[in-house]
């Protein structure tokens, strides 16, 4: 049974995890003429637009209902309407996604009812804009409740409810949060190879590419439509990934009779199998050839990088969905987990993470635990205790701000989990320090002074 040792500091110290909102602005980003809107402080949403640009390197529509001190107390209703119109006006979005933050979650504000009034009064003006409330404050939870969260809220606003007419051939996947733009690419090509339509909500693939509009779209441009988001219950079946997207694929399930199954990781030979194995049940068509050549690929890369992974003790920080992904990872190739660090406790998913225990804490957490450690998996803010403890860090998460192209690394299905491998033998292989006599048997000088022993040792 995995223990989960809760968080006992007054403050972080270096911190591991991104909030809620943020989270929630992320899925909105996945729908087609989106734009976020922050409902707090400009402070607020001013950092968590630094984070997504330096990680997308991309220009990022987020917004924000501008708090001052007057409202923060009075109530922030006015300063939401006047928001949500101004956006209107302005960019004339398909759909509004408001997130809350703690600022006005903490005076307990009736947000529903708050927007319920401005459509009421404001129907007009608004014709054209969905106006959608994910209630999200950055004390609780972490990026992926957040992203849960949202996609819950649109599911419910959005999609048409009641038992409809559904397509054979049409599957929803809703992605969990931590899956990159060329995962959910790659997972749209393998549905589409079983003769599938993949519905994919929310879709970041389309909104966060890098590729650049021939014009000025002031709003997300590429994504889940409206009409997909609204017609989700005219698919056959529905997949989730990752288990906080468990919520969002109940909800649908309750609105529309879809059924889910729901993969809490589509990393590593055997649950792949199992997603394969599905889309040809579903679809009645045999494994395409190319999938079976990249099955056959992952084998081949799985003899050869196990001789890099045995042995080996892993330090990892992430979101509890990807912890678990990346751990069962490491476990399946033969390494051990030496330190486990997550965000919060609220996923059922640590209950399944393969370690001992499972802290919630921050990177001082992990730089606290991962002495001894051959390798640190972690975001960018990892890698100060990396170059303290003289430990190799493989980024991984968000935010990646120091290197390029973090949102095209693929992770996932037979040809995600061969790169994976590749990337960390070749990481082990970079940074192997060559056996000597003395660290191959170390009882051969147990004669020599203590000092001396201890040096040549160190040198392994």
């Amino acid at each position: 049974m995995v223990r989960i040792l809760p968080q006992t500091k007054s403050a972080a110290v270096n911190p591991l995890k991104s909030s809620q909102p943020l989270g929630a602005a992320f899925a909105f980003l996945g729908v087609e003429g989106a734009m976020p809107l922050f409902h707090g402080s400009q402070g607020c949403t001013s950092f968590a637009l630094v984070l997504f640009v330096r990680h997308f390197k991309e220009t990022i529509p987020l917004q924000t209902t501008a708090m001052d001190e007057v409202a923060t107390i009075l109530g922030g209703a006015d300063h939401l309407e006047e928001a949500i119109l101004n956006l209107k006006t302005r960019t004339n979005p398909k759909l509004i996604g408001v997130c809350t933050t703690a600022l006005v979650e903490t005076r307990g504000e009736d947000f529903a009812s708050d927007i319920a009034n401005i459509r009421a009064k404001r129907g007009e003006e608004l014709a054209g804009t969905k106006v959608v409330l994910a209630n999200t404050p950055d004390f609780h939870g972490a990026i992926g409740d957040g992203w849960a969260t949202a996609v819950t809220a649109m599911i419910e606003a959005i999609t048409r409810s009641g038992k409809q007419v559904r397509d054979a051939k049409k599957i929803a996947i809703l992605p969990g949060w931590n899956l990159t733009v060329a995962d959910i690419e790659h997972l749209r090509e393998t549905v589409e190879s079983f003769g599938l339509q993949a519905v994919i909500f929310p879709d970041v693939s389309g909104a966060l590419d890098g590729t650049v509009p021939d014009r000025w779209i002031p709003t997300t441009y590429g994504g889940t439509t409206i009409d997909e988001i609204r017609e989700l219950g005219t698919v056959a079946h529905c997949i989730a990934i990752g288990e906080h997207m468990r919520r969002p694929a109940e909800v649908l399930h309750r609105l529309t009779g879809v059924p889910y199954v729901l993969f809490q990781s589509l990393t590593g030979l055997k649950g792949v199998d199992r997603f394969a194995s599905l889309l040809s049940a579903i679809s009645g068509a045999a494994v395409p050839t190319k999938l079976r050549r990249r099955r056959a690929q992952l084998q081949d890369a799985l003899l050869d990088g196990h001789f890099h992974f045995g042995g080996k003790r892993i330090a990892i920080a992430a979101e509890p969905d990807q912890l678990y992904q990346l751990a069962t990872f490491f476990i399946g190739m033969g390494s051990d987990i030496a330190a486990a660090v997550t965000t919060t406790d609220t996923s059922k998913i640590l209950e399944q993470v393969p370690t001992e225990s499972v802290q919630v804490g921050d990177l001082g957490d992990l730089e606290g635990l991962a002495a001894g450690a051959d390798l640190l998996v972690t975001h960018s803010h990892g890698r100060q205790a990396a170059e303290r403890l003289g430990i190799p860090l493989m980024r991984i998460g968000f935010p990646i701000f120091d290197r390029l192209g973090s949102q095209h690394k693929l992770t996932i299905l037979y040809q995600g989990t061969r790169d994976l491998i590749f990337e960390v033998a070749n990481i082990f292989q970079a940074n192997q320090r060559a056996p000597t006599p003395e660290t191959l048997d170390p009882f051969r000088n147990r004669d020599m002074p203590d000092g001396l022993r201890s040096s040549l040792l160190a040198r392994r």
